[in-house]
């Protein structure tokens, strides 16, 4: 029997599917748990950088939306957005892949108030786009 229609089988079914992920996180993908979520834009991980070495309580900012702030005038909207969000990753394990700075990608980039920016993937689906899509935020680039 020929090796090749497993390896299509394979192709079609394993690698495919995260093909977005993969386009997204070629470099620059850890495997992390959500220890907290603050609003719907911003996350405390876990972060394991592999060799049994892990980044604890590194806050990221969500790459390309923007979300209700839980204060102030957007209140009400942004406790709900962040409900949503905690229900969906608190406490699970995802996989984040962080923005580069650069084109030469010398760093990982960082937002105004530190934070490292980042796109979320739990099984596979961008957890930014799940945001948008379910009206909880808008794309923003910044």
């Amino acid at each position: 029997m020929s090796r090749a229609p497993i390896f299509t089988l394979f192709f079609a079914f394993v690698i495919l599917p995260n093909n977005a992920l993969a386009q997204d996180c070629l470099l620059y993908r850890y495997q992390a748990e959500i220890t907290k979520v603050y609003d719907a834009d911003t996350i405390t991980a876990d972060i394991d950088l592999g060799f049994h070495t892990w980044r604890k309580g590194e806050k990221l900012r969500l790459h390309g939306i923007n979300a209700p702030e839980v204060r102030g005038q957007e209140k009400a909207l942004g406790i709900i957005a962040r409900d949503a969000l905690r229900e969906r990753i608190l406490g699970k394990k995802v996989t984040i892949c962080t923005i580069k700075a650069n084109k030469k990608g010398r760093s990982d980039k960082r937002g105004k108030y530190g934070r490292y920016l980042a796109k979320i993937y739990l099984d596979g689906e961008n957890i930014n786009e799940w945001l948008v899509a379910q009206g909880f935020a808008i794309f923003k680039e910044y």
